[in-house]
């Protein structure tokens, strides 16, 4: 069966799957997560069996190994987050809005599962967990399609998932994922728009400026985390370090992790020297301009599209701004609209931040690597949106519905 037969089947499947879903009740579907999470827990030896080899045939970065590598407390994680959903409010048959005409029909809008969702994603098999545990959660039915380097272990979740799924009496369909990670099934996804109602694209800009290319099918894109500390003049200075190691060092291969340093000038002098010497300490390295160099001479000096780049790893590049209205314009010029912190005492600077940040996420005195729908209390994420339609930042349940209209009338026909 090439990859366009393989997908029909599967997504006939899935359209059958979620039109049982749709009309299940929360506790049924909270049941199926909890059986899902105990079939993970029961195939613990078998999903680090299969990652062991994922594992061992990856030549990549170390970050990005990092994302890939499962351990008996990941896997205790993704248990545990299904747990967290279904411990969530069930985000369908909510009233969005509720009100009268004159001619009294009484309209209501109510929150409904999107349908059939596809998701493709990289390098992280966890993802797989997550998305099912959200698509469940709102009634939806999903097909994965893992990267190359998780195959084995994104097969092997995914399994215990259709178990726990069965185990529940709910149809297996309503999780699936594609038999390999061959192109040509990513391609048959991006032109499925009689098969599947929305892509959700999770991994590198190429891959997501792909589907968006490509695509026939409604997308909610997560695009490259090209993020931006900014440390003001009126911040705290041990608040600042301490913020600075975490953003950047905590894990440097998530999409939350702060990419570029940006100071100010009035305190580059006495505070630049102590963020890079905690973060070499960490194992950073850098990437400066002229400015933080005539600071700290030893930082190794930014090339033309360092500034652009979303490192992935523990490299930093960092820039003296002069002011507030500075570093709004190099976000603006540099970023992707994903997440941008400041760190400052002064809330009216603050307030001016993050009104003027045009981003998907943006905290003040905060790390950056809280971008993530745990964090948000979602339980999990499919992935951090930074479009303008339907979702921005983390995308959870809510996102994942949709909404129609249920009117109700006395007799009422129109003249």
């Amino acid at each position: 069966m090439n990859a366009n037969e393989h997908l029909k089947a599967a997504a006939q499947r899935a359209r059958a799957a979620a039109h049982v879903l749709a009309r299940s009740s929360r506790t049924v579907r909270d049941s199926a997560l909890r059986a899902m999470a105990d079939a993970l827990r029961d195939a613990m030896r078998d999903i680090l069996t299969a990652n062991a080899a994922d594992v061992a045939a990856y030549h990549g970065t170390a970050s990005f190994l990092d994302r890939l590598v499962l351990t008996e407390a990941r896997v205790e994680a993704m248990a545990c987050g299904l747990e967290a959903v279904a411990a969530l409010p069930d985000p369908l048959n909510r009233v969005l809005d509720d009100w009268t005409q004159p001619n009294g029909l009484r309209f209501q809008r109510i929150a409904t599962p999107i349908g059939v969702i596809g998701m493709i994603y990289e390098s992280r098999p966890n993802v797989a967990a997550d998305a099912a545990a959200l698509c469940l959660k709102s009634g939806n039915a999903v097909i994965l399609r893992g990267g190359s380097d998780s195959t084995l272990s994104a097969a092997a979740i995914a399994l215990a998932l259709r178990r726990g799924l069965a185990a529940a009496g709910l149809p297996e369909g309503g999780v699936q994922i594609a038999p390999n990670a061959d192109r040509a099934y990513v391609a048959a996804m991006l032109a499925g728009a009689d098969l599947l109602d929305l892509i959700i694209p999770r991994g590198g800009a190429s891959l997501v400026e792909r589907v968006r290319r490509e695509a026939r099918v409604a997308v909610l894109a997560h695009a490259q985390g090209l993020n931006h500390t900014y440390v003001h003049a009126a911040a705290d200075p041990a608040m600042a370090r301490a913020i600075i190691a975490n953003a950047k060092m905590r894990r440097t291969g998530v999409c939350g992790a702060t990419e570029t340093l940006l100071i100010d000038r009035l305190v580059a002098d006495s505070l630049l020297p102590l963020l890079t010497d905690d973060l070499r300490a960490l194992g950073c390295t850098f990437r400066a301009d002229a400015a933080a160099r005539a600071v700290v001479p030893w930082l190794p000096a930014a090339a033309d599209g360092d500034f652009d780049t979303e490192w992935l790893d523990a490299v930093l590049s960092v820039a003296v701004v002069d002011g507030v209205d500075s570093a709004l314009a190099h976000i603006a010029a540099h970023g992707s609209e994903h997440t941008d912190a400041i760190v400052t005492e002064d809330a009216a600077v603050a307030d001016y931040f993050l009104r003027g940040v045009d981003s998907a996420v943006a905290l003040w005195n905060a790390s950056t690597q809280f971008c993530d729908g745990a964090e948000f209390g979602f339980g999990a994420e499919i992935g951090i949106s930074t479009g303008r339609i339907h979702a921005r930042g983390p995308v959870g349940l809510e996102q994942l519905t949709t909404y129609r209209t249920i009117v109700f009338g006395a007799g009422q026909v129109r003249s």
